[in-house]
């Protein structure tokens, strides 16, 4: 069975706090296979994750995390940005025509910076095929997100529509990656897209942060990458 942490984020995001190729040491060392690169409405992360993946044994998927009207979006196996701020719908519609496919992170999750898709925006478009045919995935587990509950209530979305269910990281610290996985047939990208369109992933669970981990852990990283983050905006 292979291993996919499908949600992480290098300084390339906002409030990332990694260089990517740290994010891939980390991920090798915790015994992934696949790791997709999701920062937000941004691309240049994952696509040098792409190049630098052969040195640490890994497939990496490219991918943004896309802001769109109603909420974040994974859009996975793309190589191009995505223009934010699109409806749901729209965004669907774009990323299949680049020949990605889509996962729901955190769905009806409420917070401080979370923008999650309500279970009325994923009701409103899973029905028409051009959606339900790209949105292959919902993350019902979030191993950071603050709201516990939210990965409830994902899982019973994800029941109620038949959507295959992903478990994700969303790490922002390199310690994170891995604490949230995907267990699939195989070990390749190529066989966890099967996975998500035959129904087979398993979501599979590390020792859960409580909060004071969770924000004290990204205060001190964020404040460390400083230097880093300031490099990277400079180029």
């Amino acid at each position: 069975m292979g291993l996919a942490d499908l949600h992480t984020h290098t300084i390339y995001s906002y409030d990332g706090t990694a260089t990517v190729p740290a994010v891939l040491e980390r991920a090798s060392q915790v015994g992934l296979d696949v790791i997709a690169i999701t920062d937000h409405d941004e691309i240049r992360g994952a696509l040098k994750a792409v190049e630098l993946a052969p040195n640490y044994g890994l497939e990496v998927i490219p991918g943004i995390e896309i802001t769109t009207a109603d909420g974040d979006l994974l859009a996975l196996n793309v190589t191009q940005k995505i223009q934010r701020g699109l409806s749901l719908l729209d965004t669907l519609r774009k990323v299949r025509r680049l020949g990605g496919y889509c996962i729901a992170p955190h769905p009806t999750a409420v917070g401080v910076g979370m923008k999650s898709l309500t279970w009325y925006a994923i009701a409103s478009v899973i029905r028409k095929p051009e959606a339900a045919e790209t949105l292959l995935g919902i993350e019902t587990y979030n191993a950071t997100t603050l709201d516990r509950e939210g990965n409830h209530y994902a899982d019973i979305l994800a029941d109620r529509y038949h959507v295959a269910k992903t478990g994700s990281s969303d790490a922002h610290v390199l310690d994170a990656i891995g604490l949230g996985v995907t267990e699939f047939p195989g070990s390749s990208a190529a066989d966890f897209l099967t996975a998500l369109q035959e129904g087979t992933t398993v979501v599979r669970k590390d020792k859960e942060w409580n909060t004071a981990k969770i924000l004290g852990s990204w205060l001190t990283k964020y404040a460390a990458s400083a230097v880093n983050r300031l490099s990277l905006a400079a180029q």
